[in-house]
């Protein structure tokens, strides 16, 4: 089984590099794979690659479900 995240590009950097945010944590992803992605677009993150573009409104709702199953997970960290 793999997972893979909704994250929004926040920065392009050279060559294929970009720094998304996910969750408030931002990390360093290659973009090769979707190189239309810019800046405010929602991509989907699979072991440091950005595999494809998101629908904002697909990964709003993702991200709030998210959140919610955390909320209902006391003990587990953030």
């Amino acid at each position: 089984m793999c997972l893979a995240i909704p994250a929004r590009v926040v920065e392009r950097l050279q060559a294929d590099d970009a720094i998304i945010d996910a969750g408030g944590v931002e990390k360093r992803v290659s973009l090769a794979l979707v190189p239309e992605a810019a800046v405010g677009d929602y991509v989907i993150v699979h072991a440091g690659y950005a595999i494809s573009r998101l629908d904002p409104e697909e990964a709003l709702r993702t991200l709030a479900l998210f959140a919610e199953m955390q909320r209902e997970m006391p003990g587990v960290p953030a």
